[in-house]
């Protein structure tokens, strides 16, 4: 693994977020100095906090999976998650309903997951739900610790017997038809395909290697962090601070000072810190920018879609909505067509539904809700502009309300006592390329040792860290890439430090 030369005592690390945060842990734990610099006045990057009229509205992720990759940062300074956070698992982890009326929980639990699916689309399926399960197991094993967390430093790092393994068990063809070999009914390939869209790519499109996601969605158990998502930030960053981390917020990098190729000093609109080394954690563009390289590839990268996310107050909810529901439209390769094609705003939306509230009440004044609704939507590269959201964002929420009716949630635009709608437009003015939160595209080309690195060629002691480098999207990977750019510093294994809890293949197992 190549690492960083020279002194790297002192590291800035630019950026708050998950992955800048578990940069700095690794690194303190190292014994590194670290400083974070933040240019928002909390921590948390895209999984922030917007507080209005009492109620807390996580504006990132809301789904949380493999919590050992956090207890692991916590560890790297000797503390312990469970003395920073409050946990709660979910069950069931999702609810799906789908156009036709029918409805299932997604279970992480093998016995309740296969007794639902027998239920739901008899016992044929439920075999193939076994099978599929151990597919799943299989293909985890096959990739955790050679293809998702490690550094890449040539194509040639693909080289190894789990390569052969992989492709044995069909982890190149395409993830619908690869799900397709478990279960026939539908509706039930899309519970465990639809995280292909987390990835920027569709099923049918997707490398069946990125089941994986619903393996970590379906199997590894889905929790909540009590205080909502931004717990989590907020607690990594107390845990920086308390390992001794200087952490400056509401500073904006402005450049960067270097001496060959060498960055000596991270320059802020009110502060200039020396530095021995620098981990980057913006967007792509913001961290070429400042590095003042981009690096040469064959094609021009491509990004994910982005989506329409309303965030709702309500005076009341609706019962039938578990703690994260999947709403699902009758169309589905039209939808993705939508998305990464023609450009057009889904026709028949499929949509993220969340209530906090349901597992923390706490999150709303008493009596009341909050509702996260999250519509995928295409990326500003190949649909509306930035600009055109301004007028657009309105009508598609009344749309949204609309949709939301039409699907049973009667009453829900008269129940709102506050909400915040954000739109391409808002993602674009954050810095993030083509108008999305979820960076750059899964594709064959941009993934692995595809993906941007990294390491910059022409400077010695950078190192990005991200959705947008190695290993990619999603909370796991960003804390992992965290650690990955960490151990491109201090030259420590880039292996993890815990073992990740692997829920049994047949038996029923604890979310």
């Amino acid at each position: 693994m190549r690492t960083v030369t020279g002194r790297t005592d002192h590291v800035v690390v630019i950026g708050a977020g998950l992955a800048g945060l578990s940069a700095a842990l690794h690194l303190l734990g190292a014994g590194r100095r670290v400083t974070l610099v933040e240019r928002d006045r909390l921590p948390g990057g895209r999984a922030g906090l917007i507080e209005r009229d009492g109620y807390r509205f996580d504006t990132g992720p809301t789904v949380l999976t493999m919590p050992h990759l956090l207890e692991e940062a916590f560890a790297a300074v000797g503390q312990t998650m469970s003395d920073r956070l409050t946990l709660h698992p979910l069950h069931p982890a999702y609810h799906a309903r789908f156009a036709d009326g029918s409805s299932l929980d997604v279970h992480t639990d093998a016995q309740a997951m296969e007794a639902e699916i027998e239920r739901f689309a008899g016992g044929r399926e439920a075999a193939g739900y076994r099978r599929l399960r151990h597919w799943l197991h299989d293909l985890y094993r096959a990739q955790m610790g050679r293809f998702i967390d490690t550094n890449f430093d040539s194509p040639l790092s693909l080289l190894h017997p789990d390569l052969a393994r992989l492709a044995a068990l069909g982890g190149f063809g395409r993830l619908q038809p690869a799900i397709g070999r478990f279960i026939t009914d539908e509706r039930l390939q899309r519970v465990f395909s639809f995280q292909a869209l987390y990835a920027g790519v569709p099923p049918a499109r997707a490398l069946a290697a990125y089941a994986v996601i619903a393996y970590m969605d379906t199997i590894a158990g889905v929790y909540f962090p009590e205080g909502g998502m931004h717990a989590v930030p907020a607690a990594l960053a107390a845990a920086a601070t308390e390992a001794g981390a200087t952490v400056h917020y509401g500073q904006s990098v402005t450049r960067l000072e270097r001496t060959g190729d060498r960055i000596t000093a991270v320059v802020t609109d009110r502060q200039r810190i020396p530095c021995d080394a620098v981990v980057l954690t913006p967007d792509l563009p913001v961290s070429y920018r400042l590095l003042g390289a981009r690096p040469r590839r064959p094609l021009a990268l491509r990004h994910s879609p982005s989506a329409v996310v309303l965030h709702a107050g309500t005076d009341r909810t609706w019962p039938d909505l578990a703690h994260h529901t999947i709403s699902f439209g009758a169309a589905w390769k039209q939808t993705f067509r939508e998305l990464t094609r023609t450009g057009r705003l889904m026709s028949d939306p499929s949509l993220l539904i969340t209530r906090p509230t349901s597992t923390d009440p706490g999150l709303a004044p008493p009596g009341k809700h909050t509702h996260y609704v999250l519509a995928p939507c295409p990326n500003t590269a190949v649909g509306p502009s930035a600009a055109s959201w301004k007028d657009l964002g309105p009508r598609y929420r009344d749309s949204l309300l609309r949709e939301l009716e039409h699907r049973g949630l009667t009453g829900f635009a008269d129940a709102i006592d506050t909400e915040v709608l954000v739109t391409p437009a808002d993602w674009t003015s954050q810095g993030h390329a083509a108008g999305t939160p979820f960076s750059v595209a899964h594709t064959f080309p941009q993934t692995g040792p595809f993906r941007p690195r990294n390491l910059v060629r022409g400077t010695a002691n950078a190192v990005l860290a991200g959705c947008g480098t190695t290993p990619g999207v999603g909370v796991p990977t960003v804390l992992i890439s965290g650690r990955l750019a960490a151990a491109r510093i201090t030259g420590l294994p880039a292996g993890p430090r815990t073992t990740a809890p692997l829920p049994s293949a047949t038996k029923g197992s604890p979310a």
